[in-house]
């Protein structure tokens, strides 16, 4: 190209100089373009690659949501009829290598109960026996362990410890259902010392899904805690906040004797937010602990009040916990069994969607129903209730370029639904792979999934390829991993898992072109 200056019409020279300059760079920019690379790596003859993967509309048995086994795993015998066992120490079935559940759905969480009594043989003396097999069979029958240790259960080998009766004496007993008084010191030393050593030896355990917080009462399900000194209160508590700061914790702030459901949490460092605009505080001291109701399901078994009437819709709030399934798991037990509710209580297919509806308000991410069957004629509300149960995550758009570059960016752009009830609570991975015959590389996002609530989630990240990555076709896949292995953990509601967990969306070319 010539530029011709006319004589008469002088440019100055330093003008013309910096017009230059300024037209350069572009013309570089062309040269570079033409040669076939973008400024990010990625070819210019790249085509942004669309992938809508279907929904399908399955149960997935997906970890830290849907039913519990109690005291049971994963292809064990049910209980017979209206029982079922707790506090005792499991009692292990021969195992025929089936993981399937006869009229129950296969869960991802085993819920072990056991009292105080076995686990503490002697003052300081721990049979830890009773939870390490517990954890081995859970995760060897593809399930998390929840775990409560409570105070006492009833009388005999129920009770609170005979070492322990016989270092307190007799004792004045505030309410009939107390077998020990809580406001002892050596209650808090002892109970609250065993609580304390478990936390050393567990928290953080991977295979221990959540430790539900029990203080007093039968069962530990909190009878009398209203009664409680803030002293005794806080320290039986702390026991717990002190010493569990990995493993989830939930606990039980709406038992139906106690008149004020807040008074658990209230002067604590657990975060609760009451109506009237008051909280525990703010900031990074606080924690999030989730929180479980033992009767769900109760529509008037006494004539004096319902569970689901007259405790859980208001103490939820009053409790200060209306808001906790946001960072924690809430987690529910069945008032009783299904046979119960079929045969003794008479409810019918509206009965039974009513309650299920009434858990899915409050963002219940998993069931305890006693691994006692649930009646055929309700699977299918069942089925359904599962699919909505805690988090259900749904792939709906993903995009990428065909090709890139060595040492090149790949813009990753998708679109998730969250279409459960509540986040997931594990911190796991959203990952790309890419795979071919000889070469696998995994990409984690740099995002945090626990904070993709019910509702749409849009993703966009850039992830670099390594400069010494083998040129070649490669097969892109998704899948929601642990941050450690980096191996699959959990099914999105979508087509196209293969043997390992991953969804293919595809190919993409590596390559100097």
């Amino acid at each position: 190209m010539i530029f011709r200056v006319s004589s008469a019409r002088k440019i100055n020279t330093m003008t013309l100089k910096m017009k230059e300059y300024k037209i350069l760079p572009i013309i570089c920019l062309l040269l570079f373009l033409a040669n076939g690379t973008s400024l990010f790596g990625q070819s210019t003859t790249s085509k942004v690659v669309k992938v809508y993967p279907k929904e399908i509309n399955d149960v997935l048995n997906n970890p830290g949501i849907g039913f519990t086994t109690f005291q049971r795993f994963n292809g064990d015998e049910l209980n017979s009829g209206n029982g079922w066992t707790e506090g005792y120490p499991i009692e292990y079935q021969e195992f025929n290598g089936d993981l399937s559940n006869k009229d129950y759905p296969n869960t991802s969480i085993a819920y072990y109960r056991v009292v105080w009594n076995f686990l503490e043989t002697g003052p300081g003396v721990y049979n830890w026996d009773l939870i390490d097999k517990a954890l081995k069979t859970s995760a060897e029958r593809g399930q998390t362990l929840m775990l409560r240790i409570s105070p006492y259960d009833g009388e005999g080998v129920k009770d609170a410890p005979i070492w322990y009766k016989e270092i307190v004496g007799k004792e004045n007993l505030k309410i009939k259902s107390w077998r020990v008084d809580p406001e002892s010191p050596e209650y808090i030393r002892y109970f609250g010392g065993m609580i304390a050593a478990l936390g050393q030896r567990y928290d953080g355990h991977p295979d221990l899904e959540a430790v539900d917080v029990s203080i007093v009462g039968l069962c530990g399900e909190g009878s009398g805690m209203y009664l409680l000194a803030d002293k005794t209160r806080l320290s039986l508590i702390n026991s717990y906040l002190d010493n569990f700061k990995k493993t989830h914790l939930i606990f039980q702030p709406l038992n139906g004797d106690a008149p004020r459901p807040e008074r658990l949490v209230k002067g604590t460092n657990i975060a609760a937010y009451w109506p009237d605009g008051t909280n525990n505080g703010e900031g990074s001291n606080m924690r999030n602990l989730g929180w479980r109701i033992d009767c769900l399901g109760d529509l008037g078994y006494k004539p004096t009040f319902s569970h689901m009437g007259d405790i859980y819709p208001q103490d939820i709030i009053r409790s200060g916990m209306s808001e906790a399934w946001k960072k924690a798991p809430i987690t529910m037990e069945i008032c009783h069994t299904f046979l119960r509710w079929l045969e003794n209580e008479k409810y019918d297919e509206k009965d039974v969607n009513y309650i299920f509806e009434q858990a899915l308000k409050w963002h219940v991410s998993s069931f305890n129903a006693k691994s006692s069957p649930v009646p055929e004629r309700w699977s299918p509300l069942v089925n359904d209730w599962l699919k909505k149960m805690g988090y259900r995550f749904v792939l709906r758009k993903f995009s990428y370029p065909s090709k890139i570059k060595p040492h090149g960016q790949l813009l990753i752009k998708g679109w998730i639904e969250n279409k459960g009830v509540a986040p997931i609570y594990k911190d796991y991975k959203f990952a790309v792979r890419l795979k071919n015959k000889t070469t696998t590389k995994v990409f984690s996002f740099n995002v945090d999934i626990r904070d993709w609530l019910p509702g749409d989630v849009y993703l966009e990240d850039k992830l670099y390829i390594p400069n010494d990555m083998p040129l070649g076709d490669y097969q892109i896949e998704v899948a929601i991993v642990d941050p450690v292995m980096f191996e699959s953990r959990v099914k999105l509601a979508i087509e196209g898992i293969n043997d390992e967990g991953w969804y293919s969306m595809g190919e993409v070319n590596i390559s100097n072109k």
